[in-house]
């Protein structure tokens, strides 16, 4: 297992990232697990590979009514037991820390990355009412997951129930897996099509973000690490390869998702992955797998060349924790 996984991360400080990155204060910290303890015996897969509940689309008055009617059924079943629920449209947000920093996370996280990827990519909310829950620590998530879903998770960190119609977070594990989980709903409700690799892609992206010009905006993470590895390595597949991968194949590549980010971070970086997205979107049934969009956005008739260049400048990077 890769070393990154093994040792202990401790967070990162805001003033760190505001040192390097100017970070606005409004703007919700993102940053890698406060501890990897929890990862050296699960998975990165994040998303629950189980078929949405088909619901009727809500009209706006009608997604009120069932928020409010929603949380006050949540608040009258959990409420005694420490959990405060917080309207966040279109999402419900619950959690089991004070009702203060409840509040503080459905406003400054949640609200706030709702608004930015809505500015830069979506432009539909989910059809139906998600709860995002926010457990406390690990024993909290571990617990209430099998208590409210019977569900043992996958990952440390948290995960995207379609069927369940919830977010479940370790919160513990930093407010980077809050942003990264919110992509999923959202792509879900945009580009129902999209193949793992670029659902993953992206919300790996704003593990670590902040906001530039009004925008979102994907920085360094502690990813970078095991993606250098494998290209010093000579392992890692080129993007044709990648983008080919059925969403099965793609969850068991050693890092797919440090490489699907750091192609997203490419791409922010050149001014195209809004581009990127939207053509895809248009373009899917022809290019069910991204690769066409991705030559065509790049205007590059030789992709093994373009690579050389990618693989150069993801060494270049870094990321100080």
């Amino acid at each position: 297992m890769n070393e990154l996984i093994k040792k202990a991360i401790a967070p990162l400080c805001a003033a760190l990232l505001a040192t390097a990155c100017a970070r606005p204060a409004q703007v919700p910290e993102t940053e890698r697990p406060a501890s990897a303890e929890a990862v050296t015996d699960e998975t990165d897969v994040d998303v629950v590979t189980d078929a949405p509940n088909e619901v009727e689309p809500l009209s706006d008055e009608d997604r009120a009514r069932a928020l409010a009617a929603r949380a006050d059924a949540l608040e009258a079943k959990h409420g005694d037991d420490g959990f405060t629920f917080v309207v966040e449209p279109p999402f419900i947000v619950g959690g089991d820390e004070s009702a203060a920093t409840v509040r503080r996370r459905s406003r400054g996280t949640v609200g706030w990355a709702i608004q930015m990827l809505k500015e830069s990519y979506f432009e539909r909310d989910p059809d139906d009412v998600i709860v995002v829950w926010l457990f406390k620590d690990k024993t909290s998530y571990r617990r209430h997951c099998q208590e409210f879903w019977n569900e043992t998770p996958r990952t440390p960190y948290g995960y995207y129930s379609p069927r369940d119609r919830v977010l479940v977070m370790n919160i513990a594990s930093g407010d980077g897996t809050l942003v990264h989980e919110i992509v999923h709903p959202f792509m879900e409700a945009n580009f129902e099509a999209c193949p793992a690799w670029f659902n993953e892609g992206l919300a790996s992206l704003y593990e670590q973000c902040t906001e530039e010009d009004g925008r979102i905006y994907g920085l360094t993470n502690w990813r970078l690490a095991g993606l250098k590895k494998q290209i010093k390595d000579g392992t890692l597949p080129s993007f044709a390869e990648l983008t080919s991968l059925s969403d099965a194949a793609f969850y068991r590549q050693p890092d797919g998702y440090g490489q699907a980010r750091c192609l997203c971070f490419d791409l922010q970086e050149q001014g195209l992955l809004r581009d990127y997205y939207r053509r895809f979107v248009a373009d899917h049934e022809q290019d069910p797998t991204g690769y066409a969009s991705l030559r065509a956005i790049l205007g590059e008739p030789d992709m093994a060349d373009w690579e050389v260049g990618w693989r150069r400048r993801t060494m270049a990077r870094r990321f100080t924790e």
